[in-house]
Parts: structure tokens; sequence; C-alpha cells
């Protein structure tokens, strides 16, 4: 283990005492940069998350970063969309009835292009259509932006992990313009050990609150712990930040999903990298207040 994780280990380790510490911005202490904003399924609070409008919503509210999620349809096309359904975010109900329960895998890419996915979140966005991958992308680069890729149950789809590289690879997103700008994250420590073993350069993000004891293992194929925002805390982050990840930097933590001034603000005064958000809009105006 690195010096400066044992370090941060122990302390981590001495009780609650370090956990009940005051909230300070330490990130900014440190270098003065504050938290990157990550728009979650793009402006998902101002449009119908993961279309292209909602990664146009989020590049007009000035969101750098962007975070999606990619599954894999019944001929293999990889789309954008968060539920291994698609009952909650389309008609697809209406469309094809007699298919419950509505499995993304279930469906051929033909099939999910004819469904309405912006109809639930308002009218103003009836015939939004689920995205493919290739099209999320066109649209990411479109606006120069930066892109959270999420496996998605990886578990479903075997081989998904080296079809979204292949992709990623096929539209550019993989050369050295571009690899700044991509993470690949994942809740499958599995699936994340398999896109560094297939392409080492691209960098990769642990969704999740792994124990202080189990962070070496991480560290070791993974550059960003990725926890919910309420299992965070200046212990927990700081020693993350004592861990050196693949590409020769400290590991990094991003935290989801925080929507409020409030706790923008709390989890900025842990030290954390990145805060992942429905709304954009609020956390950078708690941020820069």
């Amino acid at each position: 283990m690195h010096a400066r994780a044992a370090a941060a280990l122990t302390t981590a380790l001495l009780g609650t005492a370090a956990l009940l510490l005051p909230a300070t911005d330490v990130r900014a202490v440190e270098d003065g940069t504050p938290p990157t904003v990550i728009a979650h399924r793009g402006g998902s609070a101002h449009a119908p998350e993961n279309t292209l409008a909602a990664v146009d919503k989020a590049a007009r509210l000035g969101a750098v970063w962007v975070e999606n999620d990619v599954q894999r349809t019944k001929d293999g096309e990889l789309v954008v969309l968060h539920d291994d359904s698609l009952q909650r975010t389309t008609d697809v109900e209406q469309v094809f009835p007699g298919r419950a329960p509505w499995k993304v895998k279930d469906f051929t890419a033909a099939e999910i292009a004819r469904l309405d996915a912006g109809s639930w979140f308002g009218a103003a966005y009836a015939g939004a259509r689920v995205p493919t991958l290739e099209q999320y992308v066109h649209r990411v680069d479109l606006h120069h932006q930066k892109l959270l890729l999420e496996l998605k149950n990886p578990e479903l789809y075997p081989g998904i992990e080296r079809e979204t590289l292949k992709l990623l690879a096929n539209e550019g997103w993989l050369d050295r313009k571009h690899r700044g700008r991509l993470v690949v994250q994942s809740f499958s420590a599995a699936s994340l050990r398999t896109v560094h073993d297939l392409e080492p350069a691209v960098r990769t993000g642990f969704l999740g609150t792994p124990s202080l004891a189990d962070l070496h293992t991480y560290a070791s194929f993974t550059d960003q712990i990725n926890p919910s925002y309420t299992t965070v805390s200046t212990a927990y982050v700081s020693a993350v930040h004592a861990f050196t990840g693949p590409h020769g930097k400290p590991l990094e933590v991003s935290t989801w999903t925080v929507n409020t001034a409030e706790a923008a603000r709390r989890v900025a005064g842990y030290g954390v990298d990145g805060i992942i958000t429905d709304k954009p809009d609020v956390v950078r105006d708690a941020l820069s207040g």
C-alpha cells in the first residue's frame, strides 16, 4: 500500500471522530478548484432523461460533463436508457401491449426506435426517441462535452464492454483527443476490470462505496470511486484521494445524485471532485455562490 494511503486508512479507522469533522471546502483549500458539475442522464430535471434533448439542455445550462447509461437490444444495438425495462420512460405498453415486462434486451433496435421517449415527461418532448449510443456520442461531441458513460446491468449483456469500446473507437472517442473527455463507470467491478484490461488507457469509475480496507484493490483498475452522496464524508474522500490509480494520479470521487444547493455545498465541503446531478443549474449556482 502507498504510504499516503496507509496513513489515510489509519486516520479514517480511528473511530467516529474523523467522520464527524465539520464540512470544509477541502478540495478548494488544496487546489482552488470547485467540484466538476456532471449532468445526470443529461439535463434530466428539465428534459426527458437520456434523450438527445437532455444532452442539448445540459449544454444550454453550461454542463461540460454529461452522464448516461448504455444497454443492448435483442439484435445487438447499443442504446442509451437507464432502466432495463422500456416501461417507465416510453410508450412501449401502448405500442407493444402484449410483450410485458418490456425489457430492452427483448426488443430490436427498430422496435425501440418506434417508441416515444418524451411524452411521459411533457408534451413539448412528444416524439423524442431512445437514442443509440452512436447518436448520443455524436451529440455530446457536437457540444464539445465530456462523457461519463455507465455500463448499465452488464450482467444482462455478456460482452457489452468490448462492444461499447469498439463503438467508441469507431466514433473516435478512444483517440488521444477524446480520452481525457471520457470515463466509463459501472456498479460492476468485474465489468470495469474487463474495460481496463481491454483498453488500459480508458479511465474508469466504480459506482459505490467500497470499504476502506478494499480501496487498494479498486485502485488497480479504476480511476474514480463514485458513491451515493448519502454515504460520503470528509474522512472517506480523503482516504480515497490517498490512493494512486492505474494512470498514476490520485483516485477521484464523483458523488450522486445531488439535487439541492444544501447537499451540493455539503459534499463540496467533503472535497469531492465531481457532483452528479439532475439539476446542473442548481448545483452550479450553489457552488459559485
